[in-house]
């Protein structure tokens, strides 16, 4: 008897779609992240300049990136130090950043995070790679009890499994994360309570809260050989204070999936969106907005109120520190928008978004 070939993919075996094929899954009618060559390419660039092209003039179609500007070894927030509510209750919908990526939600009286990352570094090594310039907005001691996780894809940015051991041993969270993910998750965290879905799914929270899986342009891996193994998504929140739109990471994809997104779920009181990490263009732009594309984002998806997250903690990319604010208040005068509607916060820092 013939032994059972075990599947080429590590983390996901399931039936092919419009955006898997059975092996990896892609973007339809996207880009491919940039292959090793474009990295070498890029990396060796690193260094040859060490101007600051992180405003509105620097982000133009088709522009040479010089180098790689460098950040402070600390860049300390005045929000640190944060200390949420226990819970926001009614209509109410509060957001405070942790830094990067991690955002602490709080509306319907459950506690979201997106993305979360207490860690040092973000990086499979202990000792190298990305490494905060500032401390966690809200420290752990200070987080209040954690209802749900967002976990929008692997990257470690993105994913850390210390984290989210630490998070399930203390709350027991609903880790809610696309197609493949759980399988990660679980090798840190085998008790972790996980639930995955496909873009279009539904993951019910409560009686009156769900989340909906929807598309994003990205990618993901966390190694050489499992590249595009596991789902990347942006998500829906549906709440009685109304919806909200999160991505942690999202090429703008010549506006497809928002325009989709307003269509589909109408209007959002609040998105969270990436506005960091985007030169050099060439190398970054099919899978990282820049803040014009951000706002452009906010105008197409029918939403409110933004808050910019995915920068000013861990270098990434090659743009200055303090680069996106600067390009996210260009581009909202150039379209028009009041700057109060759409803000880059800071760790620590909260917000309470209105009715």
């Amino acid at each position: 008897m013939s032994k059972r070939r075990a599947p080429a993919n590590r983390y996901y075996d399931g039936p092919p779609s419009d955006h898997f094929d059975g092996t990896t899954f892609f973007n339809p009618g996207g880009t491919a992240p940039g292959n090793a060559r474009d990295l070498l390419k890029w990396q060796m660039r690193i260094g040859r300049g060490n101007g600051d092209r992180g405003n509105g003039s620097a982000q133009k179609e088709g522009q040479e990136n010089a180098g790689r500007v460098k950040w402070p070894k600390s860049w300390p927030s005045p929000f640190h130090g944060a200390r949420p509510a226990e819970r926001v209750d009614g209509g109410g919908l509060n957001v405070t950043m942790v830094g990067h990526a991690t955002m602490l939600i709080q509306t319907a009286g459950l506690n979201f995070v997106t993305d979360p990352v207490w860690s040092e570094r973000v990086s499979p090594l202990s000792f190298a790679g990305p490494r905060r310039v500032n401390p966690p907005g809200i420290e752990k001691d200070a987080l209040p009890p954690v209802d749900v996780v967002l976990l929008s894809h692997n990257h470690y940015d993105h994913l850390d499994l210390s984290t989210l051991a630490w998070l399930v041993e203390r709350d027991d969270p609903l880790i809610v994360t696309p197609l493949g993910n759980d399988t990660i998750v679980r090798r840190k965290a085998p008790g972790a309570r996980l639930v995955t879905g496909d873009w279009s799914d539904v993951a019910e929270i409560s009686g009156d809260v769900r989340v909906h899986f929807e598309p994003a342009h990205h990618w993901s891996a966390r190694g050489v050989r499992d590249r595009r193994m596991a789902l990347w998504a942006a998500f829906v929140v549906e709440t009685p204070a109304g919806k909200i739109l999160h991505i942690g990471d999202t090429g703008f994809h010549e506006g497809r999936n928002f325009t989709a997104a307003a269509d589909k779920h109408g209007h959002f009181r609040l998105a969270i969106l990436p506005i960091g990490a985007y030169e050099p263009r060439w190398f970054m732009k099919s899978q990282h907005m820049n803040p014009d594309e951000a706002v452009r984002a906010f105008t197409l998806a029918n939403v409110a109120n933004a808050v910019g997250h995915h920068w000013g903690t861990f270098q990434l990319t090659d743009e200055a520190i303090d680069a996106p604010p600067r390009a996210l208040a260009d581009a909202l005068a150039e379209h028009d928008i009041d700057p109060g509607r759409f803000r880059a916060l800071r760790p620590g820092e909260r917000v309470e978004i209105p009715l």
